[in-house]
């Protein structure tokens, strides 16, 4: 199992890489730049080319079963999940093939909105609730990618 992180803009990195270590798995940051790397050795940071899409798609490529991904990315998401790894948000919503369907509708009816001037109210504020709820989160969605992954003899 690995842990990888769609780093450039995620509030909740702190908290992933010490969730990743509690359970002694891989973690990967993926950035296109302006990240340290983590002070933990279970941890490394992968940082890819400057471009829209470029984290995203090398995530994309790499995931597996088994493994999981901190993304607010909706589409990366469903990517992650047709691989066959698991995906979570920063606010500790799991993506699931239940609901990223509606997910993915609800992204793509907001940009219409926006691209057609219309005013949306955007992200509420990240609070320390949402920083609970992550963690919370983060920990079913390894207890279930554990479940899923076989046992090495």
């Amino acid at each position: 199992m690995t842990l990888y992180i769609d780093a450039d803009a995620c509030p909740v990195k702190d908290e992933a890489i010490r969730v990743g270590e509690r359970h002694r798995t891989e973690i990967i940051l993926v950035c296109d730049g302006g990240l340290r790397r983590p002070n933990s050795p279970w941890a490394r940071l992968v940082i890819v080319d400057q471009g829209a899409d470029a984290a995203d798609n090398w995530i994309a490529e790499q995931i597996g079963p088994g493994d999981v991904c901190v993304t607010g990315d909706i589409p990366l998401a469903d990517r992650c999940l047709k691989a066959g790894g698991l995906a979570i948000d920063h606010r500790g919503e799991a993506f699931t093939p239940d609901n990223i369907g509606s997910a993915l509708a609800m992204r793509n009816l907001m940009t219409d909105l926006r691209e057609t001037g219309q005013a949306t109210s955007g992200a509420r504020p990240f609070s320390p609730r949402d920083r609970s709820a992550f963690l919370d989160g983060l920990e079913r969605v390894m207890q279930h990618a554990k479940r899923m992954t076989p046992s090495k003899p």
